[in-house]
C-alpha cells in the first residue's frame, strides 16, 4: 500500500475498461485520482468508489480547449499534476482495404493527438512542480500490426514513439519528468466485447487478460520504484509478441 501516496494523477479514458482498473489500483495505492472521461455517468459512478477521494471531469482528448481546462481544474484542486496515464482510445475495426479516411482521422485524433496533447500538457506542468511520470498505453499493435485494425495500430505506432521522444526531451531538459508506455494484448474490456459483438463473435473472449493485471504495470511506471525508467516500453501481452499467432490458411 502507498505506492503513489499523496500524488495526484490524471487518468484518460478511465471511466471504464483499463482506465477504470487503473484509477481503482492508484486510489487504493493513495493518489488523489482524477478520472477524465466523455463517459459522464460511468466516470461520476467510478469516482464515488474509489479509495481516496477523487474527481471526474468530462474530456474529450482530441480537444485542445480541453486540455486546457484540465490543466487549470486540477491544479486549482490539487495544486499540480504527478501523474498522467494517457489511456482513452477507441477502435474501428477495419483494413487497409476498406477503411474510410474519416474513420482513420477519428481514431488518430483520439488515440494519438490525444496522447500527444496530454504529454505537452504534463510536461509543461509538471516542469513547474519538480517532475512526474507520464504513461502512454499503447499496444501491442504498435509491433506487430493488426490486419483487421489498420488505423488502431497506426495510431499505436505514433504513441510509441511520442513517448520515446518526450522522455528524451525530458531527460535532456533534466525536469524531472519520465515518460514511458505499456503495451498491453488482447485485454477484457467493454471495447474489445463491443467490437467482437459488431463482428459476430462472442463478446467475452477467452484469450483476454485481465485489466488490473495491466493496471498493475501502470503502476510501477507511475510510482518512484520506476525513477531510472524512461523511454521505457514495457509488453503485457503473454509473450504475444515472442511467439505470434501463426497466420490464417
Amino acid at each position: 500500500m502507498g505506492r503513489v501516496q499523496g500524488k495526484v494523477a490524471i487518468v484518460t479514458g478511465g471511466a471504464m475498461g483499463i482506465g477504470a482498473a487503473t484509477a481503482r489500483l492508484l486510489a487504493e495505492e493513495g493518489a488523489s485520482v482524477v478520472v477524465a472521461d466523455v463517459a459522464e455517468a460511468e466516470g461520476q459512478a467510478l469516482v464515488a468508489d474509489l479509495a481516496t477521494p477523487g474527481l471526474f471531469l468530462r474530456h474529450d482528448v482530441s480537444s485542445e480547449a480541453d486540455w486546457d481546462e484540465l490543466a487549470r481544474t486540477v491544479t486549482a484542486r490539487f495544486g499540480r499534476i504527478d501523474i498522467l496515464v494517457n489511456n482513452a482510445a477507441i477502435q474501428i475495426p477495419a483494413s487497409i482495404a476498406d477503411v474510410t479516411y474519416a474513420d482513420y482521422r477519428r481514431i488518430q485524433a483520439v488515440n494519438a493527438d490525444g496522447a500527444f496533447l496530454g504529454c505537452r500538457m504534463a510536461v509543461r506542468e509538471m516542469a513547474r512542480s519538480g517532475g512526474g511520470a507520464i504513461v502512454n498505453v499503447a499496444s501491442v499493435a504498435s509491433h506487430s500490426g493488426e490486419a483487421g485494425g489498420v488505423a488502431y495500430s497506426a495510431s499505436k505506432g505514433a504513441v510509441r514513439s511520442l513517448t520515446k521522444s518526450v522522455a528524451v526531451f525530458c531527460q535532456n531538459a533534466e525536469n524531472g519528468i519520465r515518460c514511458n508506455s505499456v503495451h498491453p494484448g488482447v485485454t477484457d474490456t467493454p471495447m474489445l466485447r463491443a467490437m467482437r459483438a459488431d463482428l459476430g463473435l462472442e463478446p467475452q473472449s477467452p484469450h483476454a487478460g485481465d485489466p488490473r493485471q495491466v493496471a498493475y504495470a501502470v503502476l510501477y511506471l507511475a510510482s518512484d520504484e520506476a525513477l531510472l525508467v524512461n523511454g521505457a516500453e514495457l509488453l503485457v501481452d503473454s509473450a504475444r509478441t515472442v511467439t505470434p499467432p501463426p497466420p490464417k490458411r
